[in-house]
């Protein structure tokens, strides 16, 4: 990556975005996901009828809109719950166009957002434009993972091993080795307690079917450079957390958590239909 946010990260932006405008009732509330983007209600509107445009494809499909919007909401909230109970410390890993740093009003909370230095130039320029400050709990910290270590980085700023913290990790697991996902977790288990985790992570197919379904999804990626290469079941994700010392886990699919925030009811019809498009994807959050 050269210049810019991953063709992943400004998707999910324009998605989170678009949610602002196209859906009633709205999941996640977010005043700055439009104007980070420099875009208008009517340009969005445009940009969703453009279905042979993989942005376009990404922002017209109403489920996955939801399901960033959900996994966004479960962070969020987990955050507030974490802050009530008096952590000081935000890690957002692989931030892309987050705007929860922005939306921050609690001045005794220090947020680190945590990615490639390239996308973190390009949403300085955004928030620049944009006319968003970067307040001063805002640390931004450049992390290129191919060259550069998470740790080193991040200590060398005013982060706190030895203080709690929670971790938000949205959209990246699947992109890392397993080996690279199990050291990251690893990592945030090593964080002064309670340190809490939320991310969300791809369940393996377990029928033709889904190996079917996820395989066009991971080639479709793969063509615009950005290859899965983890799958998990959820027994093996909790073995792993658990062997680190996580104790509490939350884990659920994701159309679960979609359909919570709606309020559907099991057997509601739009349920099912979430449960198909979105039968590999998962929200977690674990806390130790």
């Amino acid at each position: 990556m050269d210049k810019g946010p991953s063709r992943t990260a400004l998707a999910t932006a324009y998605a989170r975005a678009y949610h602002q405008i196209a859906d009633q009732p709205m999941i996640f509330s977010d005043d700055l996901a439009v104007p980070l983007l420099g875009v208008t209600a009517d340009e969005l509107t445009e940009l969703s009828t453009r279905v042979g445009d993989q942005i376009g494809a990404v922002i017209n499909d109403r489920d996955r809109r939801l399901f960033f919007a959900a996994r966004a909401r479960v962070a969020e909230d987990a955050v507030a719950a974490a802050v009530a109970a008096g952590t000081r410390q935000v890690v957002i890993l692989g931030a892309g166009l987050d705007t929860f740093a922005y939306r921050n009003h609690n001045p005794g909370l220090r947020v680190f957002e945590i990615d490639h230095p390239a996308t973190q130039a390009w949403k300085r320029d955004r928030l620049a434009a944009a006319g968003i400050d970067i307040p001063a709990t805002l640390t931004l910290v450049p992390v290129d993972f191919e060259t550069q270590d998470l740790s080193a980085e991040l200590e060398s700023t005013a982060f706190t091993r030895t203080e709690p913290a929670i971790f938000v990790w949205l959209g990246v697991i699947f992109y890392l080795t397993p080996s690279a996902a199990r050291s990251t977790l690893q990592y945030i288990a090593g964080q002064a307690q309670p340190v809490e985790v939320v991310f969300d992570y791809l369940h393996s197919p377990s029928t033709e079917a889904d190996r079917a379904d996820l395989q066009a999804r991971a080639e479709r990626l793969a063509a615009a450079g950005e290859p899965f290469h983890s799958y998990f079941t959820p027994t093996e994700i909790t073995t792993l957390l658990r062997t680190l010392g996580f104790r509490i886990i939350d884990d659920r699919p994701g159309y679960d958590v979609v359909a919570a925030y709606l309020g559907e009811g099991s057997s509601d019809g739009g349920e099912l239909e979430f449960a198909r498009v979105l039968q590999a994807s998962r929200i977690l959050r674990a806390r130790r």
